[in-house]
Formats: structure tokens, sequence, C-alpha cells
């Protein structure tokens, strides 16, 4: 069964899949691009992390970055990669490295502009070694202009074996429009590379999606037009809105979801030894308060970041959680667990970014 937020998006997955085996076939001297853009929720990361768990044969190296929750820094994208990476063994000056990877010790002095440029690239050529390798480039709108270079350098770096993946909401969101804007267009100016762009579901696709999560075969067309109407086909807010009426049956949502928790009621601690309600039928999976909090992300779309932010843990933490999950659920990705949760109409709760 298709994870129910790919739904429609086998297009997209498919031509992912294509752009990495000529990376993995090593039939190309410089990287494969792909740009993927779209408005907030409308599944960009889950179809990179999709497209992840699909890959084979498997990336030998993954590098994925983002900006950084608050204000941007130079070099963001590459100081999240490096972040948490035993980088002893990089033959590179250790005052670089301290400076593009973020450290607190990082001496004041820095190198020329360019001459940092070029010690980014080598970190990365670096750290993905013989490849092949997947970059991922989470939220390009909200990099810092000393990332958005490094991005454009590492898509025409010659004998890279990587797949440079990008995401990004529309450059008139970005933190620098013009900025954004020359970025996207020296991405996709590189030869062959894939331009994708995810709109909404269609009727038809928000039809496939309640077929899967209540297991009806024929939703009827009151009750799909109402809830395409009521999310603008957007998949994070169709999940939110199955999350929000988890328990009950396809009709209810046509009707009003309960009302949010306060700020202060998210904000409690959640025992330590909750366990998720049982439903009827089979579930084996005995989850923390906290990976219960987790869940709740995962069924409302969040990245790794956003669950951090909403739930105020680091995004270590939430990695951490996500891989528990995984293996208690018995999921192959997020996107499972998110739908393991919401097919068995759990009870988890719906957090608020922000």
């Amino acid at each position: 069964m298709m994870p129910v937020s790919m739904v429609g998006r086998a297009g997209e997955l498919a031509e992912l899949d294509r752009a990495w085996s000529t990376v993995a076939g090593s039939r190309r001297s410089a990287p494969a691009v792909a740009v993927i853009t779209g408005e907030a929720g409308v599944g960009k990361s889950l179809l990179v992390a999709a497209a992840l768990d699909a890959f084979a044969p498997r990336p030998a190296v993954v590098l994925s970055g983002a900006a950084r929750v608050h204000s941007p820094a130079p070099y963001d994208w590459l100081a999240a990669v490096l972040t948490g990476r035993d980088t002893s063994g990089l033959d590179l000056p250790p005052d670089a490295l301290a400076w593009l990877a973020q450290q607190p010790t990082a001496p004041r002095e820095r190198y020329a502009p360019g001459t940092l440029l070029r010690l980014a690239v080598r970190v990365v050529r670096l750290l993905v070694g013989a490849g092949p390798a997947v970059l991922v480039v989470e939220d390009l709108h909200a990099l810092d202009p000393a990332s958005l270079n490094l991005v454009g350098e590492l898509a025409t770096a010659a004998d890279l074996p990587a797949l440079l993946v990008v995401a990004t909401r529309p450059a008139a969101d970005a933190v620098a429009p013009d900025l954004a804007v020359r970025a996207l267009a020296r991405l996709c100016g590189v030869r062959g590379a894939v331009r994708q762009h995810l709109g909404p579901l269609l009727p038809a696709e928000v039809a496939e999606v309640l077929t899967q999560v209540y297991a009806d075969p024929r939703p009827s067309g009151r009750l799909v037009r109402a809830v395409w109407r009521r999310t603008g086909g957007n998949p994070y807010l169709l999940t939110e809105l199955l999350a929000a009426h988890a328990g009950r049956g396809p009709e209810a949502l046509l009707r009003p979801p309960p009302p949010a928790p306060s700020r202060a009621a998210r904000s409690t601690p959640a025992p330590s030894a909750a366990v998720v309600p049982r439903p009827a039928g089979p579930v084996d999976a005995e989850l923390t308060g906290r990976e219960i909090e987790v869940l709740g992300c995962l069924v409302a779309g969040m990245s790794n970041k956003q669950a951090a932010r909403a739930l105020g843990i680091s995004v270590r933490t939430v990695t951490v959680h996500v891989s528990n999950l995984l293996r208690k659920t018995g999921s192959a990705s997020r996107t499972e667990a998110a739908i393991w949760a919401v097919q068995r109409r759990l009870a988890v709760p719906t957090p608020v970014d922000g």
C-alpha cells in the first residue's frame, strides 16, 4: 500500500529514483540535481524521505542540513551536516573547520570568503568520499547567502558522486528573495536537472487517501468534496484533519474537530511510561509519553526540526525517538509510522509548530 502522504506523488518518486540511478551507476562526472518546490505543508520533506527510503542501491553517504530554527548564520547547511559528526579525521585546518561548524570555540578572525568557500566544498568532498552520496538541502528559502553559494558550487562540482536534492518554498518566501531566485536559477540550469513543483492534491487523490485510511472503497462524493474544500488538498492539513478525528468514522470529517488543548496543556510533560490506548485489533507497540508526542508530530507531517521546535527538545533527541518509533511500529519510514497511527485511530496529540 502506498503511504498516505505519497498519494499523487508516484511520478515524482520515479523521477527522483531515475536521477539517483544516474549517480549510483556512475554515469555522471558531476552531481545530479533535483529541485523540489512547493508551498508549506505540501509534502516536500516527506517526498525526499520517501525517495531516500526507496533508493536502490542504498546511498553510501547521506548529508542532510537546513537553516537554524532562529537567526541564520553563515554556512548553516554545512554546520547542520557537521553537527554530532566526528570531524577529527578531516584533512582541514582546525580553525577553518571550527568556523564552518559554527563551534563556540571558533576564532573571531576567519578566512577570506573565497578561501572559506573552497574549504567548505572540500569538507563535503571529504565526507562524500567515493560515494555514491545524497546531499539533502532542506528549506533553501531560509538559508544564509554563504550556504546558497555553497549549494550552487556543489551542484557544478566536478567528480562529486552525489545526488543533490533541494527542497524549498517559492523564492518570494525566502529570507533574501533575490539571492534565492539566483540560487534556484543556478541549480535548475545544471544539465539534466530535475525540477518538481508539488501542488495540492486533487479531489480524486483525496478520495484515495480516505480509502486507505478508512478501508472504504467508495467514500461518498459529498465527503470527498467537503474534505478537499476544507483542506485545499494540502497534505499537511489533510493529515492534521484525519488526526483530529482519529477514532471516529469518516462522516466525522464533516463536523468541526474537537477544540485543541491549551498551550499550557500542551506543555505539560506526559508520563514517561504512558502507553498508547489500544484500539480494536492487535497493536503490539508500547510507546512512552514522549514517543507518543513525537508520533503526533509525524502524523501532522512535521520535519524533525519542526517537531523539535513544537516539543521544546533538540533535533537529535527527536531523531532518536523517530528511530525508536520505526523499530517499535515495524515501519520502514516516518510516513509509514504516521499511517500506522492514523489507521489504528490512535489518540495521538496534534502538536502546534511555533
